[in-house]
């Protein structure tokens, strides 16, 4: 071949490396299979973190050294999955400064993450608004809509008003058809974004029959798979039991938040289940063994019914506070040991649980963000310790048997 036509061949193989992630590691898109995911007809288990600054960090040069060594640390101890923010509605580094104007730096911030997970081989879960004020949430879209004339009661409108639902829509759409640039390539075709998330923790405490958050999880969903037929799509839940199964009120931590577990994860475009556990928060009060007897029961019957409703399962929050009543890092090892047992049963005899993210991980140096859950990997040997093992033990799934194992158990 004429030295052109190979310099051309070779770009040519180049682009394509780039679009399909081989020049970053040879990463595919996640798929749900039944009850587990699967990467090229194999499974995929994988414990994985929160890190829900990285965007916010990655905007600012200046920070943009925390990144990159979490990343590179959650590679080294096998853990693959990391959730993180793609939304900071106004406010301070603001993502979306106002309705459908955007902060161009803040933006490069979220590419950078992109690449940098996926030189590092690691998947994201992107969470596309919050159910909380921090960094904006469905408060900042009541706010914008009421801004533009919109007469809505509660936060809560975000959910039903036709405007506020459409800024959002508009987000959803600005956010996946983004085009990174640094990798070149766009968001929805990405294969390092594991999946997207509706909202962080959705609640609706003025409608605790859940069908208004039931019809907005119907809309949103079909809205995101409209544009994104790629990528794997989560509601972001905590897993509160709602009407459609009241006999599964019984474990829930003696309220409800206006989701429903079962009828919001039928939804079809939905691919897999969540749940967040939390029972220092939900349960204040309760002896440590009390607490861990809520989120067994908490994790087990999440396992049943994600096994029901033949659905992947994710544990997508978990842990332990220092500055709740009791703390040692005794007690916090412990919880997560507990945790990861639950997680790696399932998955070790076949069960949907395909692994779990703890709250949360910082880089040293950021005590700005320290909420009491923080794991910082050079402060913390000893729940490191638990962390690597387990991670190594649920990694060790990832074989074509353990596909037939979750067959003989749907069947």
């Amino acid at each position: 071949m004429k030295y052109k036509q190979v310099v051309g061949c070779l770009a040519l193989l180049v682009l394509l490396a780039l679009q399909n992630g081989s020049a970053y590691g040879g990463m595919g898109f996640i798929k749900p299979s039944g009850i587990h995911f699967i990467i090229d007809s194999q499974p995929f288990y994988s414990n994985g973190f929160n890190a829900y600054w990285l965007m916010y960090m990655a905007s600012d040069p200046n920070d943009r050294t925390k990144v990159s060594p979490t990343l590179q640390k959650a590679a080294s101890l096998g853990l693959k999955v990391i959730r993180t923010w793609a939304f900071n509605d106004g406010g301070y580094r603001a993502l979306q400064e106002s309705p459908g104007q955007y902060n161009e730096a803040t933006f490069q911030g979220l590419d950078y993450v992109i690449s940098e997970a996926k030189k590092n081989g690691v998947y994201l879960i992107l969470t596309l608004v919050n159910n909380w004020g921090d960094f904006g949430g469905k408060s900042k879209y009541v706010q914008w809509a009421r801004d533009q004339g919109q007469t809505i009661s509660s936060d809560d409108g975000f959910f039903s008003n036709e405007v506020a639902k459409e800024m959002y829509k508009n987000h959803i759409k600005t956010i996946l058809t983004r085009v990174n640039t640094i990798t070149g390539v766009a968001y929805k075709d990405e294969p390092t974004i594991f999946a997207w998330e509706l909202m962080n923790e959705p609640r609706c405490q003025s409608d605790l029959s859940g069908k208004i958050i039931q019809a907005w999880v119907q809309e949103m969903a079909s809205y995101v798979k409209s544009i994104d037929s790629n990528h794997m799509l989560n509601i972001g839940l905590e897993g509160y039991y709602g009407e459609s199964a009241p006999d599964r009120k019984q474990y829930n931590p003696g309220y409800e938040v206006g989701t429903d577990f079962i009828s919001n994860n039928q939804v079809p475009e939905i691919d897999f289940t969540t749940i967040h556990s939390y029972p220092d928060q939900w349960i204040p009060g309760s002896s440590d063994d009390a607490q861990l007897a809520f989120m067994k029961s908490w994790i087990q019957a999440h396992i049943e019914d994600s096994t029901t409703l033949q659905k992947p399962f994710i544990v997508s929050e978990f842990g332990r506070s220092s500055r709740s009543s009791g703390y040692t890092v005794d007690v916090r090892d412990s919880y997560f040991k507990t945790v990861y047992d639950a997680i790696y049963s399932s998955a070790k005899s076949g069960g949907p649980c395909t692994g779990g993210l703890f709250w949360q991980v910082l880089a040293e140096g950021m005590d700005g963000f320290k909420d009491g859950y923080e794991v910082i990997f050079s402060e913390s040997p000893s729940t490191t310790s638990i962390i690597t093992r387990e991670s190594s033990m649920i990694s060790s799934l990832n074989s074509p048997s353990m596909l037939e194992r979750g067959a003989a158990l749907r069947n």
